[in-house]
Formats: structure tokens, C-alpha cells, sequence
């Protein structure tokens, strides 16, 4: 199997409450092939706010279809939580995984000018999964409350909700639990899940757009298995490869531009299509627990 994709649009996603652009802000990489079907330098972008970025995504994306290609989509936020997540958050649906994106959805309100509610919506999470601030936690002073804290309250114990999920600790990310400060990768979740959930359902993608690995499966991509899609959208983390920035191009960029060029390399190589699935003797328990809700982070633990 060679090439699968024609086009690539790689995200590194900002929870920002406030209109940002450079370090800590959107980036995005739009990769496409010339007439040749020779892979061109990306496309960059680094929209100030949310909205513009997922009116961008849209345009894009829309560009590219009419081309006829296959694109793969990547956001740099964690797609999933925890195991027993959905379960304790008592959220209507029979998908943990989708149960958890509708009612995010259902709550997060993100105004154009990045003003959002992230930090009532994880309060409302704790309230509902303990009773207390935990596990959800991080916030400015002004927004802490009785079910919700600026710092880590506490270690999880036995019985708890883990603090990581298994792609987590492969990748040595940080916990999706994490609201706010440097990386705040569920800060960025609960604003940017709604996103991607409205551009697979978008009308004129819904019946062949995937989340994988939650609707496509884990395990490596055949002819026949990514036939039945045009897009797929998967979980990133720029950091797993090592990315100098080129002169004047700023961290986020970078690492974005190493990545979607390691990724076109693979594809072009007939490589890709294994990164679909575990980088290791995954046990039936982690199979479930990744398609069902955790959810996977795309080369960790394959890509060098």
C-alpha cells in the first residue's frame, strides 16, 4: 500500500481566553502536493482566535476536497480522557468516547473573541465525577471554587480515575486533566473537541469523515478500511520528534512543519498506513480502552 493521503492539515490547537498570535497561539500547517505529486512546503497560518482558525480549517479543507484528495487532520489535544470518564460524567450515549465530545459541546461556550467557560465546564465535571476539585484542576484565582482549584489537589489513589492515559505515558505528556498553565492540555480539549466535533459532522463531510481511532478501529489502515473515507481526523503531539526552528520561525511552527514532514515521508515510503494502529503487543483491555474513550496519540511510540 503507498501513498494514503494527498493532503495533510496539522493544528497546534491554544485554550487562550484572549486573541493571540506567535508562541502559545494557533499554528496552522496545511501540507498538499503540486501537479507532480510532489509534497510542497506547508502552507503556514496563525490565526488570532478559535473561530477564525476553525473557519480557516473549514476553508481549507473545503479547498482541498474539490481537488479530490484524502486529508488527514491533526490537532494537538487530547481527543479522549481517562477509562471511566464518560461513566462517571453520567453522559448520555452509548460511544464513551462520543458521549463525553457531545456533552463538552453541550456546555462550552467559546465567544469569538476567545473568551470561553472551560473553567465552569471542568467544575461542572468534578461536581459530577467526585464531589470535589479533582481530578479536573488548574484556573486563575478568580475562578476557583469549591469544585475547582488553581493547583493539583492531590495524588490519584486506587479507585480514583487515572491521572494519565496509556497514549499519555507512551508520549510522557502531560495529564488531560490539566485546565490551565503552560501546555493545559484539557484546557485545550474542552475548547477544541467542539471544533473538530463540528467539522466531522459538518454536512458535507459527515458520511465520510472518521475520528480515529474511535471510528476507523486501531489497527493499521488497509485499501479497504480507508476507502470508505475522505477525512480522518486524529490526535497529534508535535513534541515526539525533535524540531529546530528555522531562522525567524517560531517553536510551535516548527515543530508542526518536522512533523507533517516526517508524516509525508512515511506515506511516500508506504509507511503510514502501520502507525494506524498500536506500536506495540497492545492486551485486549487497552484495545478497548482506546477505541471506546482514550483514544491514541498518533506515532506515539513509532515515530523517531
Amino acid at each position: 500500500m503507498r501513498r494514503i493521503f494527498e493532503s495533510f492539515v496539522l493544528v497546534d490547537w491554544s485554550a487562550s481566553s484572549k486573541p493571540v498570535q506567535g508562541e502559545d497561539s494557533i499554528w496552522i500547517a496545511a501540507f498538499s502536493q503540486n501537479a507532480r505529486k510532489q509534497w510542497q512546503a506547508p502552507k503556514m497560518s496563525n490565526p488570532t482566535t478559535r473561530t477564525a482558525a476553525e473557519k480557516e480549517i473549514n476553508e481549507i479543507l473545503s479547498a482541498f476536497a474539490k481537488r479530490g484528495d484524502r486529508t488527514f487532520i491533526g490537532f494537538d489535544f487530547p481527543f479522549g480522557f481517562p477509562a471511566g470518564a464518560a461513566a462517571g460524567l453520567k453522559a448520555p450515549g452509548t460511544a464513551p468516547w462520543r458521549a463525553t465530545w457531545d456533552l463538552i459541546a453541550s456546555l462550552i461556550k467559546d465567544k469569538p473573541d476567545n473568551d470561553n467557560n472551560r473553567f465552569q465546564v471542568g467544575a461542572n465535571f468534578n461536581r459530577r465525577l467526585t464531589g470535589a476539585a479533582f481530578p479536573f484542576w488548574g484556573c486563575p484565582a478568580k475562578d476557583v471554587q469549591t469544585t475547582l482549584s488553581s493547583k493539583r489537589p492531590r495524588d490519584h489513589g486506587a479507585g480514583d480515575l487515572a491521572e494519565m492515559r496509556a497514549a499519555d505515558l507512551v508520549a510522557k505528556a502531560q495529564s488531560p486533566w490539566k485546565l490551565f498553565y503552560q501546555g493545559s492540555p484539557g484546557g485545550q480539549a474542552m475548547v477544541g473537541i467542539p471544533v473538530v466535533r463540528r467539522l466531522r459532522d459538518a454536512p458535507e463531510r459527515a458520511a465520510r469523515s472518521a475520528i480515529w481511532p474511535f471510528e476507523t478501529g486501531w489497527a493499521a489502515l488497509t485499501p479497504e478500511t480507508i476507502d470508505p473515507f475522505s477525512w480522518i481526523f486524529a490526535e497529534i503531539y508535535p513534541s515526539l520528534l525533535p524540531a529546530a526552528p528555522q531562522a525567524g520561525e517560531v517553536k510551535d511552527a516548527a515543530q508542526l512543519r518536522v512533523l507533517g514532514e516526517k508524516l509525508t515521508q512515511l506515506d511516500d515510503e508506504g509507511k503510514l498506513a502501520a502507525l494506524f494502529g498500536p506500536p506495540h503487543a497492545a492486551s485486549e483491555d487497552e484495545r478497548a480502552r482506546v477505541v471506546a474513550e482514550e483514544g491514541w496519540i498518533f506515532g506515539a511510540g513509532a515515530l523517531r
